[in-house]
């Protein structure tokens, strides 16, 4: 790679570090080309991009972006390292867990999530369980929507009984 190459590539890298709040560092050591290949295209499928990048220029790329701390990510960047970026926090997470029912890699070497910062592969298990923003939209809706339920159809049901009540009374005060 010329220097050029090695410019141009770490400010790639730069941009997309910049862009993205979901960054997942991976290590794909000894996966056979058909794996990873299979483990792109599942990452396709899951709306998550994925690149083997170089290490040095990765933290090179790291230094650069100013409005970020990736703190201990840095230290992880050893052995063979691929990157994935995502929409979604739990995304990249959901995916390596299902792959390595299959196969023993990739291990998750660190996440960088919202100015958040995981490291280590014993985070996969509660990064997988992380709710999306839509799943947390969802559900805030559903809780501001149940009182209202609530309310509604205890006005209804009261309205019901109160009609019933007065119906009697005034069939008691014709007779």
């Amino acid at each position: 790679m010329t220097k050029e190459e090695k410019a141009k590539y770490v400010d790639d890298l730069t941009v997309q570090l910049t862009e993205n709040n979901v960054i997942y560092l991976t290590d794909t050591a000894e996966l056979t080309v058909e794996v990873v290949n299979s483990l792109r295209r599942k990452a396709f499928n899951a709306n998550v991009s994925m690149r083997v990048v170089k290490n040095t220029l990765l933290a090179k790329a790291m230094d650069r972006v100013e409005d970020k701390d990736f703190g201990d990510l840095k230290g992880t960047l050893k052995g063979a390292t691929s990157i994935m970026f995502a929409e979604t926090a739990n995304g990249p997470a959901r995916l390596i867990k299902d792959f390595r029912k299959k196969a023993d890699k990739p291990i998750l070497k660190g996440a960088y999530i919202d100015a958040s910062v995981y490291v280590g592969d014993d985070q996969l298990k509660m990064l997988a369980e992380l709710k999306s923003k839509e799943e947390m939209i969802g559900e805030i809706i559903g809780i501001l929507q149940s009182p209202a339920k609530n309310v509604v159809s205890g006005l209804k049901g009261a309205g019901g009984k109160l009609a019933g009540i007065l119906k009697t009374l005034e069939q008691r005060a014709k007779n």
